[in-house]
């Protein structure tokens, strides 16, 4: 039995999802209640960070984000009615998370032998060094650094097959080709410590970190898993996190230091006007607020910088499109998104001309209500920007309906590569 199954049957109880952005931190206090596989969201806290707490997407005033922390939760936990809550999922996000899929093909020896529980993890254990070297190598490229200190945020296995055939738990199955593929982020050392000594100082127990545009991308329910593909945007404050997922199974993720805060500060240097003065300039913009010349003015202003972050988005796609056609749905989440330019340049076909797409990009927006595994009874989750925190509570639902024999496995290998 794992160890969220424990947690569960014990009844109702209220777990807390928090999200750390760049610009606003956010709090979920959800409740499960036995035997039911969805959460209810019953409060809801948000308060703004202050300038010099985050840089793009990564802690930098430990201190400041504690503080934000601590009165996001506060309001979080007041309005949800509960006495406590202490067990949480949090977000990580910034340029240096790096989410990969990872397959290794395997022929046995004896096809005509069943696979058993320690065939099974020497499998797994390949996939893992072989991902964790290679992401290391990543780093190290990226970072300058000979010998990153990295640790993994999370990991699942996304895809199995024998004989090329899609099975959900490979023991007992005969058959000569195996290959497993696993989803891994990893993430520096320095970001884990930062987001652990916060959540020692707000006495909080962290039952996972997840990589943000995988909670993003786990967040909503398909109807046909295998034939669903997607391109999953989260555009928050600091960064701007890309998920591909295709034919159900998560191939990867990408972030680049490019958000909603750029934008702003292009406003505020072009208006010469005050940072917070830009701000409201710019969600007024977003909401259809502004007048006729002022609202053309700012488009113009952003136009380029929109222009910016598409080129910055397909490079991050170029390599997905090496080894396949990109899937053509894209699904747009987080505060920055509500822009209207980042759709309008989406829309674009010169963009789109560069990457291997499958037919013309179709650009859409989640919703709050896309979460189906997560009821909001505050009301107050209305917009693209929630679906975040909304993906970070749901992956704590996903732990409950995971297969369990593949996810222990998955979990010992790990422990042992990590020690």
């Amino acid at each position: 039995m794992s160890f969220f199954s424990k947690i569960f049957k014990k009844g109702p109880e209220f777990f807390l999802a928090l999200d750390i952005g760049t610009e606003v931190a956010k709090a979920l206090v959800f409740r499960v209640d036995r035997g039911e596989a969805k959460g209810h969201i019953v409060g809801v806290g948000r308060e703004r960070q202050k300038r010099g707490n985050m840089q793009s997407g990564a802690v930098s005033d430990i201190s400041g984000v504690i503080e934000t922390c601590r009165i996001a939760i506060d309001e979080a936990i007041k309005n949800s009615g509960a006495k406590k809550v202490k067990k949480s999922i949090i977000g990580i996000a910034g340029e240096l998370v790096k989410g990969s899929t990872t397959t290794v093909h395997y022929v046995r020896s004896k096809p005509d032998s069943r696979i058993d529980l320690p065939e099974l993890k020497s499998i797994i254990q390949k996939v893992q060094e072989k991902a964790y070297e290679r992401i290391k190598s990543q780093l190290s490229w990226e970072t300058g650094q000979d010998n990153p200190d990295i640790r993994l945020v999370n990991a699942a296995i996304v895809d199995v097959r024998i004989d090329g055939y899609q099975v959900s738990n490979p023991v007992g199955f005969q058959g000569k080709d195996v290959s497993v593929s696993v989803f891994n982020a990893y993430a520096p050392m320095i970001h884990l410590g930062a987001l652990q000594t916060i959540a020692d100082e707000l006495r909080i127990n962290i039952l996972n970190m997840a990589a943000e545009p995988y909670a993003v991308a786990r967040s909503v329910d398909y109807d046909d898993i295998l034939d669903f593909s997607a391109i999953f945007v989260d555009i928050g404050g600091g960064t701007t996190d890309i998920a591909v997922v295709r034919n159900g199974g998560m191939e990867g993720t990408k972030m680049f230091s490019l958000g909603g805060r750029a934008f702003t500060k292009r406003l505020a240097q072009e208006l010469r006007i005050k940072f917070d003065e830009a701000e409201d300039l710019k969600i007024k913009y977003s909401l259809g607020k502004l007048g006729g010349d002022i609202n053309a003015r700012v488009e113009q202003i952003l136009k380029n910088d929109c222009l910016v972050w598409l080129s910055a988005v397909e490079l991050s796609l170029a390599e997905f499109a090496e080894s396949d056609q990109l899937p053509s749905k894209i699904l747009l989440c987080g505060g920055g998104s509500a822009l209207p330019g980042i759709k309008k340049a989406l829309m674009t076909s010169e963009w789109s001309k560069n990457l291997s797409f499958s037919k013309k990009p179709n650009v859409s927006f989640l919703q709050p209500k896309d979460v189906l595994k997560m009821k909001d009874e505050t009301g107050e989750l209305n917009s693209p920007q929630d679906v975040t925190p909304m993906g970070l509570a749901n992956l704590v639902l996903d732990a409950v309906v995971e297969e369990k024999v593949m996810a222990e496995i998955l979990k010992r290998v790990v422990d042992n590569i990590q020690e």
